[in-house]
């Protein structure tokens, strides 16, 4: 059985990954992989590494529910052992309360990076990560069945401001440009996102970051460890079967960029298999050879993500392509798959800086 007190390796290592993969996006991977790849199987599996277009799931769809699962199992873990500590909910509010303001200024200010001018834009993961933590942390003190109904109280939410909420022009629920989070964002930022992103996500994406406090609540209790396992796959099993059934009953379809219910069930099903799987090889099995690769990314994701969302993004992938592209050049490589090669150096480059900050121990705390 796991003490209270041992780390959770597979928390670590699942925040890593999802760093590298958002890493890897910011260099152009998946674009340059797409560009090389344009057909047959090889570009079916390039296509996960992208955001589905609207009614369907990728496993790049997955990415941003698994960040705000991770945040929501990593806020409660901090919270239990300050508690432990003697620090009340109360006082450690304020802490909360002023890293998800930072968030949310991050989280806005990367836009304006992205636009290359000040704009009012609330599409930003950090953004919506400010919210959600909030909402988790007000109910953090309550029981998992409290927890639990909240978050199906959110859902429901969601479902009713869809279909009953009907504007002119904005009157068709699941159609993109057409529904309720559409119509709110013209009141909230006065415009509407290119891609179909809504702020309002702000509500069901709230379900994955309590879904996180729940899943790190279990798995620092001192319960046998193959229990654990079966909850998490259990409550897996319950989401994905009500996710996937909203959707082939042509009740709710499942639309990343709207975060319908039924995405948010599903992608958190499916999310929380990885967490228990991870937990199981890591944790339970020992097969922990190579986690540091993934740990020293994690150990500052905000900081990392900051950083090649604008330094990356704006500097970095263009400079180090330079000199990629001349050596390749010599070669006679051709030019797409200089690209690859110049994302894929890109990317360890990011990843050495993470080794070097965790080697310092330098660590960048929101």
């Amino acid at each position: 059985m796991q003490t209270a007190t041992k780390r959770l390796l597979s928390l670590d290592v699942m925040r890593g990954l999802i760093m590298i993969l958002l890493a890897a996006e910011s260099c152009l991977l998946y674009t340059s992989l797409n560009d090389v790849l344009p057909a047959g199987v090889t570009n079916a599996v390039v296509q996960q590494f992208f955001h589905h277009p609207w009614n369907g799931l990728h496993f790049w769809d997955l990415v941003q529910p698994a960040f705000m699962t991770m945040a929501g199992a990593a806020l409660y873990i901090s919270y239990y052992y300050k508690l432990k500590k003697g620090i009340s909910w109360q006082q450690n509010f304020k802490h909360v309360a002023i890293r998800c303001l930072k968030l949310f200024v991050c989280g806005t200010a990367l836009h304006c990076v992205y636009a290359g001018k000040m704009v009012w834009e609330l599409w930003n993961v950090l953004t919506q990560l400010s919210v959600t933590t909030i909402i988790a942390y007000l109910i953090i003190q309550q029981s998992s069945r409290f927890q639990i109904v909240v978050a199906v109280l959110l859902l429901l939410l969601t479902e009713v401001l869809y279909r009953f909420i009907l504007m002119p022009g904005y009157d068709q629920p699941f159609t993109e440009f057409k529904n309720f989070g559409a119509w709110f964002d013209t009141l909230l930022m006065g415009k509407i996102n290119s891609d179909g992103w809504v702020a309002i996500n702000i509500i069901p994406t709230a379900v994955h970051t309590i879904g996180g406090v729940l899943a790190g609540k279990l798995l620092i209790q001192p319960v046998a460890e193959y229990k654990k396992i079966k909850i998490l796959l259990l409550a897996a099993a319950v989401a994905l079967l009500i996710g996937y059934g909203l959707d082939l009953l042509n009740i709710t379809p499942i639309i990343k960029r709207i975060s319908t219910s039924s995405f948010t069930l599903v992608s958190g099903g499916w999310v929380i298999v990885m967490m228990a799987f991870l937990y199981w090889l890591t944790d339970i099995k020992g097969f922990n050879k190579y986690a540091w690769v993934f740990v020293v990314v994690g150990t500052n994701a905000i900081f990392i993500y900051l950083f090649f969302e604008t330094v990356g993004v704006q500097w970095l992938n263009n400079t180090i392509a330079i000199f990629v592209n001349g050596v390749t050049g010599l070669f006679a490589v051709p030019g797409k798959w200089q690209t690859v090669i110049s994302a894929l150096v890109t990317l360890m480059a990011e990843w050495c800086l993470c080794y070097w900050l965790y080697t310092k121990k330098i660590f960048f705390k929101l």
